[in-house]
Order: C-alpha cells, then structure tokens, then sequence
C-alpha cells in the first residue's frame, strides 16, 4: 500500500511539472502575439480616433509610478500646508519679509509669499531698505500670481487685483483670504510725521493739549485700518537689524532671522514659524 502511494505522488508531480513546462511555452509562444495583437488595435484606434480631435494616452512603463496632474499635486501640497498652520499653537495675522542682502530674488520672496497665504497668515509686508521692491512692485505681483497657480493650483484669473486702500496703490489684495504690501523706508518715516501733524493740528485745534501726547495717542495716531501691526518679522541676511522697517508698529514684533532668501525652501520657511509658535511674548512684563 505504501508503495502504490509512492507511485500515484511521482506519477501527480511529473504531471505538474509537465503543465508547467507546457504552459511556460504557450505563453513564451503566444506572449509576443498577445502584444503585437494589442499594439495594433492601439494603431488602429488612433488613426480611427485622431480625425474627431482625441489624443490616445500612451500607457505608463511597467513597473513605473503614475504621475500625478499638476493641479492634483498642487492641492495636495495646498492641504500639507494648510494643515501645518492648524498644527502650530499660534500662527501670526501679520508677518514682515525684510531683506537684508544685496541679492535679491523676485521667485523667492514670491514663493515666502505664497507659502504664508497657504498656511493661513492674512497680512504679508515685504520690505526692502533700498524701495527695490517698491520700485518693481508690478513684476513682484505677478510673479506671486504666478507662484499661486504654480504651487497652490489656483488660476489667479480668478482673482483680481483690487487695491485693500484706495489711497495706497502699493497695497493689494490677491486673494480673499491673504493681502500683500511692498513697503521701502519712506512708508515708516512718512507714517510718524502724519502722525505728529495730526496731532499738531489737534493741538492747535485746541482738541488735544501737549501733555495728552503718549504711547496710546501716537498709536492711534500711526495704526492702519487695513493692516495690523506686524505679529513676526522674517529678516534674511547678515545685518542685524530691521534697516528702517515700520519702526513704531515693531515694538511688540517677534524676530526671527534667517541667512538668506536665496534658494530658501519651505521647512526654513516653516521652522521659522515654529520658533514663533514657540517662543513667549512678555508684552514689556
């Protein structure tokens, strides 16, 4: 009995590899068939499909990820960042991009830019000790524009270009939820004179004495309706120092420096707003 199942297990193994052999050369066999059958039938679609205006999609190399669509990349990226604003235990309203180097790059301060709208901050100032910036403020909007779309998947035709104050064309709203200023030294300089002639017409209005003069007064004086004062500064470059950037609405201002804008990537931008979160405002105590 032992030997009769010997058998019958020798005879079941060389059937199995019987139909192993016998199917590895079918498919060697009818494999390049198969293939040849499948990229004619591609031909013949294409040639049938191209007069009515469809392309045919050239399938992917085995083995060789799908890429993703540019906007489907775009709005990932959109939600990583958003959600990392949300993780932060405090996120700035208003955050101050001053350049402090002689080099300077229109695409990345574009991309700082974008970055802080993705994660949520609602005013952005950038700032410059020589009104470079100012100077080229159209060239700067429209390469943040451009970054939106490129970075974020947004069509900024979608967005237009209002003016967050009529009687500054230096401000301007590029979306719903973000706005943007180009400041140069003269906007802090020229905002503590109009601040003491106010309160010299105040005074000689006899609505106001010399003596009510203080910390209060020249605040309401110097703080903007559109703008609050800045919550961070990001200053980039070997100087320390703000160089003339909005000297009365810093003084309560956390800053961060940073070695350069040049070539400055996302987690620089976003360790920066880490050490923010992190750090304890005293407010003068």
């Amino acid at each position: 009995m032992t030997g009769l199942h010997e058998l019958a297990w020798r005879l079941l193994h060389a059937l199995l590899c019987l139909h192993r052999a016998l199917s590895a050369r079918l498919r060697a066999r009818f494999g390049a068939w198969t293939l040849a059958w499948r990229r004619c039938c591609r031909a013949a679609a294409a040639v049938v499909l191209a007069p009515l205006g469809f392309v045919a999609r050239e399938p992917p190399a085995p083995g060789r990820p799908r890429r993703q669509p540019v906007r489907a990349r775009a709005g990932l990226a959109r939600l990583r960042w958003r959600s990392d604003g949300r993780a932060l235990r405090k996120l700035p309203v208003h955050v101050g991009l001053v350049l402090a180097e002689d080099e300077r790059s229109l695409p990345d301060v574009a991309s700082l830019v974008v970055w802080a709208m993705a994660v949520g901050i609602s005013y952005i100032s950038v700032y410059d000790h020589q009104g470079i910036f100012k100077r080229n403020n159209s060239r700067l909007m429209d390469e943040i524009l451009k970054q939106q779309q490129e970075l974020l998947g947004l069509d900024y035709s979608r967005y237009s270009r209002e003016f967050a104050n009529s009687k500054d064309r230096d401000d301007q709203v590029l979306n719903s939820h973000s706005a943007v200023k180009v400041l140069s030294p003269e906007d802090g300089k020229a905002d503590i004179v109009r601040a003491a002639q106010d309160f010299c017409r105040l005074v000689a209005g006899q609505q106001r004495r010399p003596e009510d003069l203080n910390v209060d007064m020249l605040d309401s004086l110097i703080s903007s309706d559109s703008f609050p004062d800045p919550d961070l500064i990001l200053k980039f470059g070997p100087v320390d120092s703000t160089l003339g950037f909005l000297p009365w609405q810093i003084r309560l201002t956390e800053i961060v420096s940073l070695p350069s804008h040049i070539n400055i990537s996302y987690e620089d931008f976003f360790s920066a707003l880490r050490q923010y979160a992190a750090c304890e405002q005293r407010m003068g105590k």
